[in-house]
């Protein structure tokens, strides 16, 4: 028996349709040169200069925006190897909220300085193994750069605003002070006894259109942007039902057939119901109940009944909203209609309608105190992408809080920590024998590009900062980053001008950056398979007929 051979002398190992790519120049290079081109994409929307992207995804929805995490979720990229680097951006932006692009970039370095060696005919483990040696000694030398910590016991919020700043400053560099003073105050309300146990999600976002970020401000509880369903607008120290069900007359399962012979017949057939149903409104008004939080429909005649007994009534669609507003107010959701047991309802200090800006809304708020679990920052912008904007700001630090309360240190920022590393490893570089030396030098290279972007972002020359900070460095002021005024010949002292990063999130980018490097260097064959045509289903006419 002889196997059959194609034409261009490959066995036939695969079904007619799939492709192969090998080797270094049709598989490496070509991986290489779509990483480089998403990281063109996000490169100039790094830092406080960088500039936005204006993003039409598939469903037609409008961001402009220069969030890195925002950015490539939004172009859904297809490539396979370029989709490693966003599942690597990914990792960072759930573990640690913040510096996604600096891993987009860095990777996109590390994998440009690669290709150089490749072309002068290093081999990819050669070069893999002076990545790996190069980021081990990268991160054990960024320990050595802390220059101070979260202060302990937990600081007040004007300090702890201070180590947020620095990460809203690279997203909103003109309100950066306004919203870290939002995010500090809220987190510091929300605070856990044990502050390592900090729930991002305690902090909620309702945005408000007009106005500016300075009518911004925190509420100790929740607001919702929408007025009470019911008559009744404002309330102190009520008590409060959760019900996770609508209020409205019930409905059968199965479908029913009343025969009707006279008009009395007519006009008794619901009253039965409507008495059922008063007496489940009356009942709840009974045990002191003065807010009804409703999570479904609620019908008009259960409307009339909550507005006769003076009960305020507020529909919450949300599950989410639903459970925290349960948080706040320490209630137990119900799945049936009727008063709840004591253990079961909940309390509120101030139940009040408020006017911002052109909406009314709905505000549930508790004075200072243990039963303070969730606070909502009341966000105020004049458009709705400028607000969806601020709103991924804010969370970025948010979670930069987190990531402080679990890892308080701080190296310096504007590409200070970087560029001091590239200084280090390039010293470790030359000491190393073997090829992998060249490597480990390109790694070193390849940290210049964050001093970089940031400078040419602010229109200053990227290879002369780069040369003043190296100037600077060498003269053993380890803090000196980019000055994006351009001032003292672009540089700054970090640490006396506050601008730190958080160790962690710094740390963990460069692990990943380099880790997604490697990934894709360690590849020499790309095979890709014919993608399956599902033809619909055959329906009969009547498919969905009972």
């Amino acid at each position: 028996m002889s196997l059959k051979m194609p034409k261009g002398g490959q066995m036939q190992l695969f079904k007619d349709g799939y492709k192969t790519m090998s080797g270094i120049e049709e598989a490496v290079m070509r991986n290489i040169q779509a990483v480089g081109e998403l990281t063109e994409i996000v490169r100039t929307s790094f830092g406080p200069n960088g500039r936005n992207k204006l993003i039409i995804n598939h469903l037609g929805k409008l961001f402009v925006t220069s969030d890195a995490a925002t950015i490539i979720r939004e172009i859904e990229v297809v490539h396979p190897a370029a989709k490693l680097l966003v599942m690597a951006s990914e990792s960072q932006e759930s573990e640690m909220g913040d510096a996604t692009n600096l891993v987009l970039i860095l990777a996109g370095e590390l994998l440009k300085r690669a290709e150089g060696l490749l072309v002068m005919g290093l081999h990819p483990s050669e070069v893999i193994l002076g990545y790996e040696m190069a980021v081990a000694k990268g991160r054990k030398e960024l320990e050595d750069l802390v220059k101070a910590e979260l202060p302990t016991p937990l600081p007040t919020a004007s300090q702890l605003a201070l180590c947020i700043e620095p990460a809203l400053t690279s997203k909103q560099p003109n309100a950066s002070a306004r919203l870290s003073q939002l995010v500090a105050e809220a987190s510091l309300a929300v605070m856990p006894t044990t502050p390592k146990d900090f729930n991002v999600d305690a902090i909620r976002i309702v945005k408000v259109l007009g106005g500016g970020v300075e009518g911004s401000r925190v509420v100790r509880g929740m607001v919702f942007g929408k007025e009470p369903d019911g008559n009744v607008k404002k309330a102190t120290k009520a008590k409060v039902a959760v019900f996770s069900c609508g209020l409205d007359i019930a409905q059968t399962e199965t479908k029913g057939t009343v025969l009707l012979k006279k008009a009395d017949e007519l006009l008794d057939f619901s009253r039965g119901e409507e008495k059922q149903l008063e007496g489940y409104i009356k009942e709840i008004a009974d045990s002191g109940v003065q807010i009804v939080i409703a999570g479904g429909g609620i019908g008009d005649l259960a409307l009339h009944y909550l507005n006769r007994f003076d009960i305020a009534v507020v529909k919450i669609v949300s599950k989410f909203d639903l459970r925290r507003l349960c948080k706040v107010v320490g209630a137990t959701p119900l799945a049936r209609l009727g008063a709840p047991m004591a253990e079961e309802a909940g309390f509120v200090d101030v139940f009040e309608t408020v006017e911002i800006g052109g909406d009314r809304v709905t505000v549930f708020r508790q004075e200072a105190g243990e039963r303070t679990r969730t606070a909502t920052i009341v966000l105020r912008g004049a458009t709705a992408n400028h607000l969806d904007d601020l709103e991924r700001s804010l969370d970025d630090g948010i979670n930069t809080v987190r990531v402080l309360l679990r890892d308080g240190r701080l190296v310096p920022g504007a590409g200070g920590a970087e560029l001091e590393l590239a200084k280090r490893v390039a010293e470790y570089g030359e000491k190393t024998s073997g090829l992998a030396q060249h490597a480990i030098r390109k790694w070193a290279e390849a940290m210049e590009v964050v001093p970089k972007t940031l400078a040419e972002n602010a229109g200053l020359n990227g290879e002369d900062t780069v040369s003043a900070l190296y100037k600077a460095h060498s003269e053993g002021k380890i803090d000196v980053g980019v000055d994006i005024t351009g001032a003292n010949d672009g540089t700054i002292e970090t640490v006396k001008a506050n601008i730190m990063d958080p160790f962690a999130a710094k740390d963990w980018a460069i692990k990943l950056a380099t880790a997604v490097a490697v990934s894709i260097l360690q590849v020499d064959s790309i095979i890709v398979s014919k993608q399956a045509g599902i033809a619909p289903p055959k329906q009969s006419g009547n498919w969905d007929e009972d």
